[in-house]
């Protein structure tokens, strides 16, 4: 078992979530997080490099025009 690391276990002795001690393992919790919001995003419309850098021109020129 990992120090830090609970599991919480239903009445079927099933594991069902997990606690997590932030003061010692913070970046394996950042590392679960990001992985998490990747996957949720993972359907999300997408956008071509070219497209994004093109936008930001027309607003810079906006902006200092």
């Amino acid at each position: 078992m990992i120090k830090g690391v609970q599991f919480l276990i239903d009445g079927q002795g099933e594991k069902t979530a997990v606690v997590i001690d932030l003061k010692r393992h913070r970046d394996l919790w950042e590392d679960f997080y990001d992985r998490a919001v990747a996957k949720e995003r993972e359907a999300d419309p997408r956008e071509s490099l070219a497209s994004v850098k093109q936008r930001v021109g027309r607003r810079r020129k906006l902006r200092d025009g």
